[in-house]
């Protein structure tokens, strides 16, 4: 502060773009001092100061590490497990888009995964965990009229509203392991509830229709905001191979929605790219493949009450809209079960 009078430590304080200070200076409490006034200025405009190299590393490490306040486990000291605990799973996919599912159907599997926020960001790293677009968990459902309950969490820990990959796999488990007997099925997310009808092969699941309810559609400018259970921005663009920046980019611009690049290849096939919240590019995304069709048929290159196939990274899935409601079918795979230690 005591070397210029207009550019130093406090107008740039003054300015806003300093997020933190780190200030190790000797105490004291010499008012003239710079590092007092620094201090000061700091507690003033609520700027977090940091005194000791520890704690600064400390913060670096907890930002670099993806964990916040979203997705961090709170633990009870006082009833914390001694040891770790070996929890069943299946990895399944549906087009690619890849979940680790946890059947909570079970009591002991539904208490140890009381912390579906945190085991998102540790187990689907695909280098130190498992590996996948996030967790899906499988519960019981709230009302006796429906059969199952989804819960579904993103890379980032974030829980999402709907998933329509994700529900697709949930129903061949239910089937496939005898929960649920029939192949009309009703299933909660936070989107609502959700039917779905499985089809079979050799008597295990092969494939899953679901019914994804009712749509919002608006326009604005080039881009189409569509809400599926998830909120969507859908962009046509001339050919999906050449976006990678702008993909990139728009998950920047627009995180609030998951963002959809769709060229016409015809009028009954589009081709798709998708930028999911919280998880990047992914192979695949249900809700993002009906809100692209919704808004290719809304847009006249595509008709009502046909079946339009979408081709997207991990596969191919069909959808049929029929000006309220929207048909999403596509496949369903086990991958692998195994168990895993938290």
């Amino acid at each position: 502060i005591s070397e210029a009078n207009t550019r130093n430590s406090l107008t740039l304080l003054e300015s806003g773009r300093a997020a933190y200070i780190i200030s190790t200076s000797s105490t004291g409490r010499d008012p003239a001092a710079d590092a007092v006034k620094i201090r000061r200025r700091a507690c003033i405009l609520g700027i977090p100061c940091l005194t000791s190299l520890d704690t600064a590393n400390a913060v670096a490490d907890s930002f670099y590490s993806n964990y916040s306040e979203i997705n961090t486990e709170l633990v009870d000291l006082n009833a914390m497990r001694g040891e770790h605990l070996s929890v069943p799973f299946a990895k399944m996919h549906g087009c690619g888009n890849d979940y680790i599912y946890f059947n909570c159907f079970e009591p002991d599997i539904a208490a140890a995964v009381s912390s579906p926020e945190s085991l998102s960001v540790f187990l689907s790293d695909r280098h130190i965990g498992i590996g996948g677009d996030g967790v899906i968990l499988i519960m019981p459902p709230l009302s006796p009229a429906n059969d199952a309950r989804m819960r579904m969490f993103n890379l980032d820990g974030s829980e999402g509203s709907m998933c329509g990959n994700g529900i697709r796999c949930i129903a061949k488990f239910l089937y496939d392991k005898g929960i649920v007997k029939t192949r009309d099925m009703r299933i909660e997310t936070l989107a609502g509830v959700r039917e779905l009808r499985v089809n079979t092969q050799n008597g295990k699941v092969s494939s899953v229709r679901v019914n994804m309810g009712s749509v919002e559609y608006r326009k604005d400018g080039e881009a189409a905001y569509i809400d599926v259970g998830n909120p969507h921005r859908v962009l046509f663009v001339p050919s999906v191979e050449t976006i990678d920046e702008q993909l990139k980019q728009s998950g920047a611009d627009y995180p609030q929605y998951n963002n959809e690049f769709v060229t016409v290849v015809d009028p009954n096939r589009l081709q798709m790219r998708v930028w999911e919240r919280g998880s990047g590019e992914t192979f695949a995304c249900g809700t993002g493949t009906c809100a692209s069709v919704i808004a290719a048929v809304e847009a006249g290159y595509c008709e009502l009450n046909s079946d339009v196939r979408v081709s997207l990274r991990g596969g191919e899935l069909s959808v049929l809209y029929d000006g309220k409601t929207v048909y999403l079918t596509g496949d369903a795979h086990l991958v692998y079960e195994g168990n895993v230690l938290i």
